[in-house]
């Protein structure tokens, strides 16, 4: 498997389309930060007008499409490895946080989307009064 693997690798350039190597999804990193939820992904190279970032039914669904250079063509590539083509990749969102106020933003070819938690689900001072 391997060997197969490196060969296809080292073959000249052939045209390679989404349906030949199937979809691809950028990777992610979801972690808590303070009072919200981050969510990271890895898109270097894709202009904002080609991402879409939807919420629905509480699931977060990221969408776009890296468009393949003009520039390189079949007859004069010796190598191409970066995916083309679009991709989805849905996330859904605990009940804990509050849609509504999602925020995204995009530099150095990261996209980070910022979901703050709702005010039920932030911790709260309980008054203690003497008896």
């Amino acid at each position: 498997m391997n060997s197969r693997l490196n060969s296809r690798l080292n073959e000249p350039y052939t045209s390679r389309t989404e349906g030949a190597f199937g979809a691809w999804a950028p990777p992610v990193d979801i972690f808590e930060k303070d009072d919200h939820l981050v969510i990271r992904a890895e898109i270097p190279g894709l202009p904002t007008a080609d991402m879409d970032v939807r919420i629905e039914n509480g699931v977060l669904t990221l969408h776009g499409e890296r468009k393949q250079d003009a520039e390189i063509r079949e007859e004069t590539a010796h190598r191409a490895e970066r995916v083309y083509g679009m991709f989805t990749r849905s996330f859904t969102l605990p009940t804990t946080v509050d849609a509504t106020k999602v925020t995204a933003s995009y530099k150095d070819g990261i996209l980070e989307m910022s979901i703050p938690k709702a005010e039920a689900a932030k911790p709260k001072q309980v008054e203690i009064k003497a008896a």
